[in-house]
Protein backbone atom coordinates (compact mmCIF):
# COMPACT_ATOMS: atom_id res chain seq x y z
CA UNK A 1 0.00 0.00 0.00
CA UNK A 2 1.21 3.48 -0.86
CA UNK A 3 -0.49 5.98 1.45
CA UNK A 4 -0.91 9.59 0.39
CA UNK A 5 -3.23 12.46 1.29
CA UNK A 6 -5.20 15.18 -0.45
CA UNK A 7 -7.06 18.17 0.97
CA UNK A 8 -10.06 19.82 -0.69
CA UNK A 9 -12.31 22.76 0.16
CA UNK A 10 -15.74 22.22 -1.36
CA UNK A 11 -18.05 24.28 0.85
CA UNK A 12 -19.70 22.46 3.74
CA UNK A 13 -17.18 19.88 4.92
CA UNK A 14 -19.91 17.42 5.89
CA UNK A 15 -20.93 17.00 2.25
CA UNK A 16 -17.33 17.07 1.06
CA UNK A 17 -16.47 14.18 3.36
CA UNK A 18 -19.49 12.23 2.17
CA UNK A 19 -18.34 12.55 -1.45
CA UNK A 20 -15.10 10.66 -0.68
CA UNK A 21 -15.86 8.41 2.27
CA UNK A 22 -16.87 5.23 0.37
CA UNK A 23 -14.62 5.60 -2.70
CA UNK A 24 -12.49 2.49 -3.33
CA UNK A 25 -8.90 3.29 -2.41
CA UNK A 26 -9.83 5.90 0.18
CA UNK A 27 -8.39 4.77 3.50
CA UNK A 28 -9.86 7.48 5.72
CA UNK A 29 -11.35 10.95 5.73
CA UNK A 30 -11.43 13.72 8.29
CA UNK A 31 -12.88 17.21 8.23
CA UNK A 32 -11.20 20.33 9.44
CA UNK A 33 -9.76 23.67 8.46
CA UNK A 34 -6.84 24.88 6.35
CA UNK A 35 -5.57 28.04 4.74
CA UNK A 36 -6.02 30.41 7.63
CA UNK A 37 -3.85 32.69 9.69
CA UNK A 38 -3.82 30.82 13.00
CA UNK A 39 -2.60 27.28 13.69
CA UNK A 40 -5.47 26.08 15.89
CA UNK A 41 -9.09 27.14 15.47
CA UNK A 42 -12.58 26.05 16.41
CA UNK A 43 -15.60 25.73 14.17
CA UNK A 44 -17.11 28.77 15.89
CA UNK A 45 -14.03 30.89 15.16
CA UNK A 46 -13.99 29.87 11.51
CA UNK A 47 -17.71 30.64 11.16
CA UNK A 48 -17.10 34.13 12.55
CA UNK A 49 -15.04 34.73 9.38
CA UNK A 50 -11.92 36.19 10.95
CA UNK A 51 -9.40 33.35 10.61
CA UNK A 52 -9.21 32.93 6.83
CA UNK A 53 -9.62 29.15 7.06
CA UNK A 54 -11.59 27.06 4.60
CA UNK A 55 -13.68 24.09 5.68
CA UNK A 56 -11.85 21.13 4.15
CA UNK A 57 -11.84 17.38 3.90
CA UNK A 58 -8.54 15.53 4.22
CA UNK A 59 -8.55 12.30 2.24
CA UNK A 60 -6.00 9.60 3.04
CA UNK A 61 -5.78 7.24 0.07
CA UNK A 62 -3.90 4.30 -1.37
CA UNK A 63 -2.28 5.73 -4.50
CA UNK A 64 -1.88 2.21 -5.89
CA UNK A 65 -5.70 1.97 -6.00
CA UNK A 66 -6.81 5.53 -6.78
CA UNK A 67 -4.84 8.45 -8.15
CA UNK A 68 -4.91 12.12 -7.23
CA UNK A 69 -6.35 12.83 -10.69
CA UNK A 70 -9.33 10.59 -9.90
CA UNK A 71 -9.86 12.35 -6.57
CA UNK A 72 -9.87 15.64 -8.47
CA UNK A 73 -12.68 14.33 -10.69
CA UNK A 74 -14.73 13.65 -7.55
CA UNK A 75 -13.87 17.14 -6.31
CA UNK A 76 -15.07 18.82 -9.53
CA UNK A 77 -18.21 16.66 -9.79
CA UNK A 78 -19.39 17.34 -6.23
CA UNK A 79 -19.36 21.10 -5.84
CA UNK A 80 -19.74 24.36 -7.77
CA UNK A 81 -16.29 25.79 -8.57
CA UNK A 82 -17.77 28.83 -10.33
CA UNK A 83 -19.17 30.75 -7.36
CA UNK A 84 -16.82 32.69 -5.09
CA UNK A 85 -17.11 31.88 -1.37
CA UNK A 86 -20.42 30.09 -1.68
CA UNK A 87 -21.84 26.60 -2.00
CA UNK A 88 -25.63 26.41 -2.09
CA UNK A 89 -27.01 28.29 0.91
CA UNK A 90 -23.59 28.49 2.64
CA UNK A 91 -21.91 31.88 2.21
CA UNK A 92 -18.49 33.00 3.45
CA UNK A 93 -14.83 32.53 2.60
CA UNK A 94 -14.74 29.33 4.67
CA UNK A 95 -16.91 27.75 1.94
CA UNK A 96 -14.52 28.55 -0.91
CA UNK A 97 -13.50 26.09 -3.59
CA UNK A 98 -9.89 25.10 -2.93
CA UNK A 99 -7.29 22.47 -3.67
CA UNK A 100 -4.45 22.30 -1.14
CA UNK A 101 -1.58 20.43 -2.80
CA UNK A 102 0.94 18.47 -0.79
CA UNK A 103 3.68 17.98 -3.39
CA UNK A 104 4.94 19.47 -6.67
CA UNK A 105 3.40 16.47 -8.46
CA UNK A 106 -0.02 17.17 -6.94
CA UNK A 107 0.33 20.83 -7.93
CA UNK A 108 1.08 19.89 -11.55
CA UNK A 109 -1.84 17.45 -11.71
CA UNK A 110 -4.19 20.02 -10.14
CA UNK A 111 -3.07 22.78 -12.54
CA UNK A 112 -3.78 20.54 -15.54
CA UNK A 113 -7.14 19.53 -14.09
CA UNK A 114 -8.03 23.19 -13.53
CA UNK A 115 -7.10 24.02 -17.14
CA UNK A 116 -9.42 21.31 -18.41
CA UNK A 117 -12.33 22.50 -16.26
CA UNK A 118 -11.68 26.16 -17.16
CA UNK A 119 -11.93 25.27 -20.83
CA UNK A 120 -15.69 24.80 -20.38
CA UNK A 121 -16.50 27.27 -17.58
CA UNK A 122 -14.83 30.02 -15.58
CA UNK A 123 -13.82 28.81 -12.11
CA UNK A 124 -12.77 30.54 -8.88
CA UNK A 125 -11.03 27.54 -7.31
CA UNK A 126 -7.89 28.45 -5.39
CA UNK A 127 -4.78 26.29 -5.66
CA UNK A 128 -2.57 26.62 -2.60
CA UNK A 129 0.22 24.69 -0.94
CA UNK A 130 -1.13 22.68 1.96
CA UNK A 131 -0.41 24.15 5.36
CA UNK A 132 -1.28 22.97 8.83
CA UNK A 133 -4.48 20.93 8.98
CA UNK A 134 -6.60 21.73 12.01
CA UNK A 135 -9.01 18.87 12.63
CA UNK A 136 -12.58 19.93 13.40
CA UNK A 137 -14.28 18.90 16.59
CA UNK A 138 -15.31 15.24 16.86
CA UNK A 139 -19.01 15.93 16.37
CA UNK A 140 -18.24 17.13 12.82
CA UNK A 141 -16.42 13.93 11.80
CA UNK A 142 -18.62 11.62 9.68
CA UNK A 143 -21.49 13.92 10.55
CA UNK A 144 -24.04 12.48 8.13
CA UNK A 145 -23.17 8.92 9.18
CA UNK A 146 -23.78 9.80 12.84
CA UNK A 147 -26.91 11.90 12.36
CA UNK A 148 -28.52 10.46 9.26
CA UNK A 149 -28.24 11.74 5.75
CA UNK A 150 -28.78 15.45 5.67
CA UNK A 151 -28.36 18.30 3.32
CA UNK A 152 -25.77 20.97 2.88
CA UNK A 153 -24.69 23.15 0.01
CA UNK A 154 -23.17 20.25 -1.94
Amino acid sequence: MSKDSAVFGMGCFWGAEEAFIDVPGVISTSVGFMGGTTPEVTYKEVCEGRTGHAEVVRVEYDSEVIGFDELLRIFWDNHDPTTLNRQGPDIGDQYRSAIFYGSPEQKDIAEESMRLVEASQPIVTELTAAGPFCEAEEYHQRYFRKHGEGTCGL
